[in-house]
């Protein structure tokens, strides 16, 4: 029987074939549409690694895939769950308020999540025949907001694409073609790609609807103002 972990996509002439780390949230979800409009997708990924909004967020992570006709798979970090410290986790303390810049958020950090991520979607690039993963981090706004994570950094990002270049047969690429936008930058190109943003999800509490208070609900709205964009998020 066909492994369907590893379902293959017929090659396409001068495409570049692309598997998208894909969570549900709006970076993730516009890289897909991006990548989606520009190479062959081959895959989305998402991982389940018992973040507190997971359940709330990965859903919409499958279901901009089947619309996209685009293969889906989840892979299980549950040790990141178990192990890991982090507000951000099940098993982590309550989600702080306030803005990213606010000390406390840095409670929300996962260490090395998006190496960790990364690492496994390139195995798995590999084992079906993609040449290229693309990944939504941004770096944030030049105020230096998103300092607080340093796996969303260019330097993090340029850094580990050559780990995984000179780690795999395929030489295999990291594209970020959002690390140097701002989330409203971000939020108008989604809006032209066609994403329907209320089919996504950030906060970070995972509730039935978004709390409006921590620090990605907080970003969210500020993004949809100044870029400009109907904001349909559903708030406490």
């Amino acid at each position: 029987m066909e492994d369907p972990g590893k379902e293959q996509v017929p090659i396409k002439e001068n495409l570049i074939r692309t598997v998208v780390l894909c969570s549900g949230g709006i970076d993730s979800t516009v890289g897909l549409y991006w990548a989606h409009r520009h190479h062959e997708v081959v895959a989305g990924i998402s991982f389940n690694y018992g973040a507190k909004h997971g359940e709330r967020e990965l859903p919409f992570a499958v279901a901009h895939c089947r619309k996209l006709k685009i293969p889906h798979q989840t892979i299980e970090l549950s040790f990141i769950r178990d192990l890991f410290s982090s507000a951000l986790l099940l098993s982590g303390n309550e989600i702080p308020d306030g803005r990213y810049e606010a000390e406390n958020m840095r409670q929300t950090v996962v260490p090395f999540r998006n190496g960790i991520m990364l690492a496994a979607a390139a195995g798995y690039a590999e084992s079906v025949g993609a040449t290229h993963l693309l990944i939504g981090a941004h770096a944030g706004d030049p105020s230096g907001d998103r300092e607080i994570y340093p796996d969303c950094r260019e330097d993090f990002m340029s850094a580990m694409n050559e780990a995984v270049k000179r780690g795999t047969y395929a030489q295999i690429e990291i594209l970020r073609p959002l690390i140097a936008k701002t989330k409203a930058e971000i939020v108008a190109l989604g809006a032209e790609l066609g994403v329907d943003f209320s089919q996504t999800w950030s906060c970070y509490k995972g509730g039935e609807i978004h709390c409006g208070t921590c620090s990605t609900c907080i970003e969210r709205r500020e993004a949809f103002a100044i870029a400009e964009v109907s904001d349909p998020t559903l708030c406490e």
